[in-house]
């Protein structure tokens, strides 16, 4: 992988049914663009690594334990590890950042969608 990328080169891999991530990946941290469509789900789950992350455009009801918040362009979440968390997207979808360490060597496994333009940046 090339140090240095344009977004809509990176394949967009499905991590959830309809949800895509354009993943840049370093030894000790993962960034994924994520695209949600509209009232898209990613179901509760919990994982190792600790996420943070941001709303870029549209809308996210998001979960993290026991606090729901609904998050628009500007919104940010913290995730420390193994903590359970689920996202709803809003009625006109949403993209968002979400960086995670360690990396989601979890998702290495997810066959790439074909490169197609992303729906951010337009």
């Amino acid at each position: 992988m090339s140090n240095l990328q344009e977004l809509g080169s990176l394949a967009p891999k499905p991590v959830w049914e309809g949800v895509a991530a354009r993943i840049v990946e370093g030894d000790r941290i993962s960034v994924a663009v994520v695209e949600l469509p509209p009232d898209g789900v990613v179901p509760e789950h919990r994982h190792a690594n600790e996420q943070i992350g941001l709303v870029i455009e549209g809308s996210v009801t998001f979960t993290v334990g026991d606090e729901t918040k609904q998050l628009g362009p500007g919104g940010t979440w913290r995730i420390l590890s193994d903590v359970p968390h689920r996202v709803v997207a809003g009625e006109h979808g949403a993209v968002v950042v979400d960086v995670f360490s360690p990396p989601r060597t979890d998702w290495h496994a997810i066959e790439d969608e074909p490169v197609r333009a992303p729906r951010w940046p337009r």
